[in-house]
């Protein structure tokens, strides 16, 4: 059989863009190929689990766009398909005077943006979040949580009774032509491929015959989650103001739809791509970030910032100081380690991380190349979006 359209992937991108297809092209023959045992084994099933609101993106950006209307089709799918969620909130602490005026421009972004936010005097926030040191700080009210391995084996589900065949335990091994896949479970042919192949979409790219102008270079998320007896110190998401200067957003609380609260992530470079453990190496990983020139173009940007994540991945107790800064009752013994994630990001050769959403076009292919938070909240935009750059 020659399958229409071949999506190599099986993520939330992937799963949700299949649905997309057969939404699109009902009569169409669709293939969605995963190397691993089961879906949503590695960004999708690993990370935080937040359903954002949108408060962080430029406005006009694909982040911002599609996060918005992410937010309201990811509750409503939930609740349509009894996916557990919770529209629990989520507040921004200000601890210090000086983080005041980065509040107020985030403030004006959420406006513009078209999201509710609230303003809270400490007071106010002490009337939440009890427990949280504040100067100032924003509601976000529309943000939730849901469990995005659930998601997406309900994409799955789904797209399989639409009649998307999956695929699982298949890994690509070559392309030729951009429309012949060798896998380990045989050929598959297709009129069209879909890379939403995440750690791996560099190379699923450079696979097919196209530069992808970019390297994916993992960093590791690292958390700890507090001792179920120490849940009740947090009631929200609780997120420090960011410092734009950093590509990440600082060391936070999240309270996770099992009931856990997760509290995180330190952002170290992973030694392998899917390197979820201090010891985890691929020499074939090293290498490839190793001799990419905009590797150390990023870090000697942010050797400072680099440090410090490092610093705070072997020390408990500097980690512990970082959560201070939100819960100053917070102590070591408090927390105890997590599971952690790794995140796949495009980096330029100049050294410039790609903030938004990349999508590159090949010929008869379509590749994402960047798909970073809010990707999972954002995934049934992003299908569709794919889907329309098809025609």
């Amino acid at each position: 059989m020659v399958f229409d359209y071949a999506i190599v992937g099986g993520g939330i991108v992937g799963l949700s863009t299949a649905l997309a297809l057969t939404e699109r092209f009902p009569q169409s023959r669709i293939v969605v190929i995963e190397k691993e045992e089961q879906f949503a084994s590695h960004q999708t099933g690993r990370n935080s689990g937040v359903i954002h609101s949108g408060i962080y993106y430029k406005p006009g950006s694909f982040k911002a766009q599609f996060c918005r209307e992410g937010n309201e089709s990811m509750i409503s799918f939930c609740r349509e398909h009894g996916v557990p969620y919770d529209v629990c909130g989520k507040v921004i602490v200000a601890t210090d005077a000086s983080e005041i005026p980065a509040l107020e421009r985030l403030h004006t972004r959420a406006i513009e943006n078209g999201l509710p936010v609230q303003r809270l005097t400490p007071e106010q926030l002490h009337e939440r979040e009890p427990h949280v040191a504040s100067v100032a700080s924003l509601l976000l009210p529309s943000t939730g949580i849901t469990s995005y391995r659930q998601v997406s084996l309900t994409y799955a589900r789904l797209a399989e009774e639409r009649g998307v065949e999956l695929r699982l335990n298949t890994k690509v091994t070559a392309i030729r032509g951009s429309h012949i896949l060798e896998t380990a479970r045989g050929v598959i042919e297709t009129r069209f491929l879909i890379n939403c192949g995440g750690l791996h979409s560099d190379r699923i790219a450079r696979m097919s015959g196209l530069d992808p102008g970019v390297r994916i270079v993992p960093f590791r998320g690292e958390y700890f989650e507090l001792k179920p007896g120490k849940r009740d110190l947090v009631k929200h998401l609780i997120y420090p103001v960011p410092n734009p200067a950093f590509p990440f957003l600082g060391v936070h609380f999240t309270r996770m739809i099992d009931g856990s609260i997760h509290a995180g992530p330190n952002a170290v470079l992973s030694f392998k791509r899917e390197g979820y453990f201090k010891t985890d190496v691929s020499l074939e990983d090293m290498i490839e970030t190793a001799t990419y020139p905009g590797f150390w173009k990023l870090a000697a940007k942010h050797t400072a910032y680099g440090w410090s994540e490092m610093v705070r991945s072997w020390s408990r107790r500097a980690f512990v100081r970082s959560l201070q800064r939100l819960i100053p009752s917070i102590t070591e013994d408090d927390i105890e380690p997590s599971a952690a994630g790794v995140r796949a990001q495009a980096l330029m050769p100049d050294g410039s991380l790609v903030d938004d959403f990349l999508f590159v076009q090949g010929e008869k292919s379509l590749h994402v190349l960047n798909a970073p938070s809010p990707a999972a909240t954002s995934s049934i935009p992003i299908g569709r979006s794919i889907v329309a750059k098809l025609l």
